[in-house]
Formats: C-alpha cells, structure tokens, sequence
C-alpha cells in the first residue's frame, strides 16, 4: 500500500486499493460473517472516511482487518485485526506511556496503548481476543497485548494473549516489558 498523503485522508486510489484489499479478505474468509454482504460494508465505508483511513493504518502496520460481526445496537460493522501472527508493523512495544517513561534502558520507540490511539483503534480486550480466536488459529507464534484491568495496570502488570496447544491463554507482564514477538491486536468499528 502506498503511503498516506495527509493524516487522515487517502487519495482516490488508495481508498480503491484498499477497498479491493478487503473486498478479497472479505470473500476469501466468510466464515468471519457470513451473514454479511460486502455491498453494504463497502458501502458503509465510503460513508465514513476517517474509518476507512483508520482501517488503512490497520492494514500498513501487518493487522490485516476484517469485518468479524455486525453490532445492531450501534448499527456499525466491527472489524479486528485477522493477521495470523501479532501485526509485524506493531511488535517491540511496552504496553503503555506510564510503562515506557519507567525503563530506564533500551526502551521501544513507543508503547501499544499510545500506537492504538495514533492508528484511531483500541487495543483488542480478553473477550474480543477470545471471539478473534473463535474465527481461526491466531498468534501461534506470537502474542499479543490485550487490554488490561485498572487494578491489574496500577500494581504495573499488563495482560498478553496468545495460542498454544489448541487454547487460548492469558498471561501477566510487567507493563515495561516488550519482545519481538509480541505486538497487538486492535478493533474498530464502522
């Protein structure tokens, strides 16, 4: 994908590019909504640009969206990050700004939580992870940081998800720390 010309704008090509990008995942994965039709989520999308610069930015950083449901409350289309492994764009980070500000050594260039909201996403929580996890095998070599209770993130803990064995499990870091293999998962909603 072509790089971004202003934040928060794509070109005309760009949305075309990336509209045929998830109109091909979409087809290709139907069994993530298969009560869904990819006329009315494209045509959504047209409808909101910012949502669709944001489902670019998704998709520059390895997350590889894809529509998973449909929220009929909210009316909007929900859609996570479907790459196989953590999205490569968004590994080598520290779960938060607190965190980052805390190493006093080697520290990532940023934090998850602060990457999430650059992208315009939020960082995927235990039950999504679990539902993402519902529609295929993900993170069988990588982990992903999930959203993490206040009262787990004020002792400095931070919450990762990943899948081994044919489960799900949930792990505790110290927030600070941050692996190449680990990076996250992030939703959106249109």
């Amino acid at each position: 994908m072509t790089n971004v010309s202003d934040k928060g704008t794509l070109s005309t090509e760009q949305r075309e590019q990336l509209l045929g990008v998830l109109q091909e995942r979409f087809e290709k994965n139907m069994n993530r909504h298969s009560e869904l039709s990819w006329s009315e989520v494209q045509a959504k999308l047209e409808a909101h640009h910012d949502k669709l610069w944001v489902i670019h930015e998704m998709e520059r950083t390895g997350g590889e969206p894809d529509v998973v449901g449909y929220d009929h409350d909210q009316q909007v289309y929900v859609f996570f990050d479907c790459s196989l492994e953590s999205p490569k764009g968004r590994r080598s980070v520290c779960y938060d700004r607190q965190a980052l500000e805390s190493r006093k050594k080697h520290k990532p260039e940023t934090s998850a939580m602060e990457l999430a909201a650059s992208i315009g996403i939020e960082i995927l929580d235990e039950e999504q992870y679990r539902a993402l996890q519902e529609l295929g095998d993900f993170d069988k070599k990588t982990s992903s940081w999930i959203r993490t209770p206040d009262d787990i993130r004020d002792r400095g803990g931070a919450l990762f998800c990943d899948f081994r064995y044919g489960h799900v499990f949930v792990y505790h870091n110290g927030a600070e720390s941050y692996y190449a293999s680990r990076g996250f998962r992030g939703v959106v909603k249109v």
